[in-house]
């Protein structure tokens, strides 16, 4: 990847995190720690990899994305409204009681969302359904789906990857949001789900760790995966929980915390200044 390439998706990262801010500044609640970490692969997905048209948002041979840590809502909408799906303002009216954009994802209601998702467990789930159906109909479409490391202690989880590793869903591929952190404080400290790589691979997944914080990586771990022809594929990221807003980072506090008024400017200062720094216009 060229560093226009980088400096383009970097951009748009700014972009989805001023979103996530926004919005969960304006609803005076919501999920921002989570959210942060994953405007990367979400960044990657949605502007270099996934066969998506938000003029069509149902399209039949569309990639399909799940986001089974559901509560990471706000990047999603982010990332969704950054591609054209729906207007960026509307980002505003998170968790409002008359708005479309609720605290969890809704595909009901929401352009682009293609599973309601928010119980914990419950999107890897259906992701691998997806994952099925496609090599059942055999529809050229594969499937993406985000969980959490906090996730990885719901039974659900192991369950539904035995089922895509039995099933050879090479179509699947599951990026792992390992920022260490949960609402308790560390996953750790909570409920060890530790050596994520290794229960993977026991699980039959062909398994891949990056810094999900790198195209580069995030790149080479998607075109990997495409490559892979009997098993579905794990991508173990290493993120950062709060990831570009310098005092969100690594900071427990902020898994379900809103910023208030004077937190919120001084995030959107950093976030306008690394944009500037990239040389946004």
């Amino acid at each position: 990847m060229d560093q226009t390439e980088k400096k383009k998706l970097a951009l748009t990262a700014c972009e989805v995190r001023k979103g996530i801010i926004e919005g969960v500044f304006n609803a005076e609640s919501g999920h921002p720690g989570g959210s942060l970490s994953i405007a990367e692969v979400l960044t990657y997905l949605y502007v270099k990899e996934l066969r998506v048209d938000p003029k069509d948002p149902k399209k039949e041979d569309r990639d399909r994305f799940v986001l089974s840590k559901g509560h990471a809502a706000p990047a999603l909408y982010a990332i969704l409204a950054e591609r054209g799906f729906f207007p960026k303002e509307d980002l505003k009216t998170l968790r409002k009681p008359d708005s479309y954009l609720q605290g969890h994802p809704n595909m009901n209601y929401v352009p682009g969302v293609d599973m309601s998702t928010g119980s914990l467990g419950q999107g890897i789930s259906a992701a691998v359904g997806m994952a099925l159906a496609s090599k059942l109909q055999g529809d050229p479409f594969r499937v993406y789906c985000i969980v959490g490391d906090g996730e990885l202690g719901e039974g659900q989880v192991w369950e539904a990857s035995m089922f895509a590793a039995a099933k050879h869903l090479n179509t699947l591929t599951v990026f792992v949001d390992n920022n260490n952190l949960q609402i308790d404080g560390s996953i750790e400290e909570v409920n060890s789900p530790y050596p994520i790589p290794e229960k993977f691979e026991a699980f039959g997944f062909n398994v891949i760790e990056i810094d999900g914080h790198d195209y580069d990586a995030i790149e080479a771990a998607v075109e990997a995966a495409k490559r892979e022809t009997e098993k579905p594929t794990a991508v173990i990221m290493k993120t950062i929980k709060g990831k570009g807003v310098s005092y969100m980072e690594d900071a427990v506090g902020w898994h379900g915390s809103a910023p208030n008024a004077e937190q919120y400017a001084a995030a959107m200062e950093e976030l306008n200044a690394q944009s500037a720094a990239l040389g946004a216009e």
